[in-house]
This record gives structure tokens, sequence and C-alpha cells, in this order.
């Protein structure tokens, strides 16, 4: 699986992490899982056209005391398998990027 991940933070700041995250992006879907949901204009063309798939997100899952990790595959809310559930293109990994680095950056977790 291709993901993006972030560790070795300060334990000091955990709580705080946990915080924003839920506050982010509500709260988990499963104990330490959490869906970020895809913009609607960085979709593909096929991930657009498939209502019924629709909402597409990232899961992210949070390991205390220990990491971030951000999956790459973009899921379909509605759908376990699909075409229009795949890897992340370019600019759907960058935006997933910026948004937890935004989200940490900010609030002096990591500098």
């Amino acid at each position: 699986m291709k993901q993006y991940v972030i560790d070795e933070f300060r334990i000091k700041d955990w709580k705080k992490i946990q915080s924003l995250i839920d506050d982010a992006f509500g709260p988990p879907k499963m104990k330490s899982i959490y869906w970020i949901y895809l913009d609607r204009d960085i979709l593909t063309d096929v991930q657009a056209k498939h209502t019924d798939c629709q909402p597409f997100y990232f899961a992210i899952e949070l390991v205390p005391e220990k990491k971030i990790s951000c999956e790459l595959l973009v899921r379909a809310e509605n759908k376990i398998r699909c075409f229009c559930i795949h890897y992340a293109t370019e600019i759907q990994r960058n935006w997933l990027i910026k948004k937890i680095d935004s989200l940490l950056y900010e609030n002096g977790i990591i500098l």
C-alpha cells in the first residue's frame, strides 16, 4: 500500500494532534481511522462521472503516540470495488499532503 507517513512526534503533542484531526475531519469512522473527503474539483473525470460511488475519500490512521499514516488510495464511500477506486493522482496526492502538513504546521506541531 502506498502511504504518506509522519512519525516521531513529541508525546506532548499527541493529544493536540488527535484534537486537530477530530476538528478538521470529524470523528473517526473506526477506532483510529479517519476519512478525508476529496474536494470535487480534484476528482478524475471517471470519479466525477461515478456519482453512485461518491463521495471519495482518503483513509488516515492515527497510531497513538507514534504516527499519522495516510493511505494514497482514493476510496469510494458507496462501493468497495470499481475502476474509479485507484491510487491518487499527483494532484490528489499533493492535495492530501498539503492538507495534513498545513494542519500540523499551522498549529506548531511540525516546524
